[in-house]
């Protein structure tokens, strides 16, 4: 199944060094973030945990359920960044956690002004499309796969907290902007692939509509970027910017995702689901099916109890 980009593993403290085998805490200070790392060496449930600034969660190695805002727990993996809020509770189970299978996670903690002043300058020079639309953090989407420029982000970050360098503070500054710009994105493409981006006078969420309504088609950038009443160029920039993917990116997902549906819900060979999203190449439909989600597709119909192909090819 898909997985978000991992994390770079950061090596685990001695047990000679650490104060609790429970969210041991080892912690870097900046000026405008810290960098916390935490450990957890035995099985524990319901630990809570509470930040006073708002806080970015990564997990780099083992497994955690979290409670959040009084929602049913979920698991929490590497590759996966969870956002808490200044002065929210987490609650958190480490079912698996032994000292030969530790469980890692960072927390970064960020100065809540710092992250207004990011904001407020990228509404001021760089405008999101339609009216009455502003760059913002949406703290209802706090669950979400680490992309690439994610995950190097905070990679990035969790190098210049735990280095060294006499000028950390002014380059910590800088890659928190990377970080929050990439989270916004993040959270704008969870909010399209939700069917959530539904946003008046956006042009943008005017070519997602296009986009499902036209999913079996060939669609071109050329086609949506007249949609969009824009020029090529200035609607890919425009998409990139909002989404951090391509519109062509965005339209193989949602290619992907009613694929997925086909072979879970309906009787259609592989053959007619390739064909029925607008695929030309079966052998091209089952690479990037199994790039998106880990397996092929026959695999796909498999376990997720789709209907099984009597005969002819399944890939």
């Amino acid at each position: 199944m898909p997985a978000g980009y991992k994390l770079n593993q950061i090596a685990i403290s001695s047990q000679k060094s650490m104060k609790t085998l429970v969210e041991n805490r080892r912690a870097f200070t900046l000026q405008n973030c810290e960098l916390n790392v935490f450990e957890t060496l035995q099985a524990s449930a319901l630990v809570p945990l509470t930040f006073s600034d708002f806080v970015v969660t990564s997990m780099l190695r083992g497994k955690k359920i979290m409670h959040l805002f009084d929602q049913p727990g979920f698991d929490y993996l590497p590759g996966e960044t969870v956002l808490v809020p200044a002065h929210v509770t987490m609650k958190i189970d480490f079912p698996e956690a032994t000292e030969l299978n530790p469980t890692q996670c960072i927390a970064l903690a960020l100065d809540h002004t710092k992250i207004q002043q990011i904001v407020d300058r990228l509404n001021e020079q760089y405008p999101r499309e339609g009216q009455d639309q502003y760059w913002q953090l949406q703290h209802n989407k706090y669950h979400f796969l680490n992309n690439l420029d994610l995950a190097q982000s905070i990679n990035k970050l969790i190098h210049i907290c735990s280095g060294n360098s006499l000028g950390k503070d002014i380059l910590a500054d800088l890659t928190l902007q990377e970080l929050v710009v990439h989270i916004i994105q993040t959270q704008n493409l969870q909010s399209a692939q939700l069917d959530l981006y539904q946003q008046p006078d956006n042009p943008l969420a005017y070519v997602i509509h296009y986009i499902r309504t036209n999913i079996g088609e060939k669609i071109q950038v050329e086609d949506l970027s007249e949609k969009a009443c824009m020029s090529r160029a200035s609607f890919y920039r425009a998409f990139k910017r909002e989404f951090s993917i391509s519109p062509l990116e965005f339209v193989l997902k949602e290619k992907i995702k009613k694929a997925k549906s086909l072979l879970s819900d309906s009787k259609a060979t592989i053959s007619d689901v390739c064909y029925q999203l607008g695929f030309s190449d079966l052998n091209y439909f089952g690479r990037q099916f199994k790039k998106s989600e880990g397996i092929s597709p026959s695999q796909y119909r498999h376990v997720s109890g789709g209907v099984e192909e009597s005969s002819g090819r399944k890939e």
